[in-house]
């Protein structure tokens, strides 16, 4: 018997995650970038569903502008939120699996301890304000075939991002400044892009629970420790990054202090969660090298 070919459909292909997902995907995936698709339009998204017949939706598409959501809420809101609706009604109406990825911002980052899964979110931000519609939406119209997945401080080969600018920074200035006060998860768009295969194939053959899931590597740290491991990597001397603290860099949306998150859910569906951050940076670190001088 013919073995059906079951297909993934990734949107906000051209970004830093998408493109990423696309090639971890390989010829199975079809990436549509803000050009070939516009989530904001329920007419364009429907068509493209429709005419892909994927078993898989991973909505890469966002707002991710942090700053400029503040005071731009209701253009971040049709993106991150009325946007990742339109998905979950095709998706629902089409019978497929939504993986749709959202962020630490969801949460007020004031915890101690790393927020878990089933947390009661908080968001401080108009760009959190607006991914928590966008989670809600999935949730409520897939029940049973709707994911969401929690990622933070994403860095990759494929955009820009922190771990590439501390590349630059360091060929280029003898120290630089940068904040010890807020701690989260660095997360390489690949490992991400590996968790998000692995929960969709175990969502297609029913073990994966639907619901919520943190998609970050494990472990935790803060700016100021990313930036010295990365100078490590490059074999320069890490004291030439001098801690500070946010007040040093004000900005029209407040990061949040404490961004770690859990991740017993991929426990609970016999899937392993992503690697430790510091062996996944390492790993990553070649690419992100020839990228990042570039």
């Amino acid at each position: 018997m013919r073995r059906v070919r079951r297909r993934w459909l990734v949107t906000g292909a051209g970004g830093l995650l998408g493109r990423d997902v696309v090639a971890r995907l390989g010829a199975r995936a079809v990436g549509l970038d803000r050009r070939a698709l516009d989530v904001t339009d329920p007419v364009a998204v429907r068509a493209a569903l429709t005419a892909h017949r994927p078993a898989v939706v991973v909505n890469c598409a966002a707002w991710t502008a942090v700053d400029d959501a503040e005071t731009r809420e209701r253009e971040a809101l049709l993106v991150n939120g009325t946007a990742a609706r339109y998905l979950a009604e095709s998706c629902a109406e089409l019978g497929c699996v939504l993986l749709h990825v959202s962020t630490d911002y969801v949460f007020g980052g004031d915890a101690c301890v790393p927020y878990a899964e089933g947390a009661l979110p908080g968001p401080r931000t108009a760009y959190g304000r607006t991914k928590l519609v966008g989670e809600r939406a999935v949730l409520e119209l897939l029940p049973e075939r709707g994911y969401v997945v929690r990622t933070a401080w994403l860095y990759g080969a494929g955009g820009g991002n922190f771990v590439r600018t501390m590349i630059r920074t360091e060929a280029a200035r003898e120290t630089v400044e940068v904040v010890d006060d807020q701690r989260g998860q660095p997360t390489w768009t690949v490992d991400l892009a590996d968790r998000l295969r692995a929960l969709g194939r175990a969502a297609l053959a029913g073990r994966a629970p639907a619901g919520v899931y943190h998609g970050t590597n494990g472990g935790d740290g803060t700016w100021c420790e990313l930036a010295r491991e990365t100078y490590r990597l490059l074999g320069s001397d890490p004291e030439r990054v001098r801690a500070t603290s946010s007040a040093a860099f004000p900005r029209p949306a407040a990061r949040p202090a404490y961004s770690v998150l859990g991740h017993d859910r991929w426990h609970a569906a016999g899937l392993e969660p992503p690697r430790a951050w510091r062996e996944a940076l390492a790993e990553a670190f070649p690419a992100l090298v020839s990228a990042g001088r570039r």
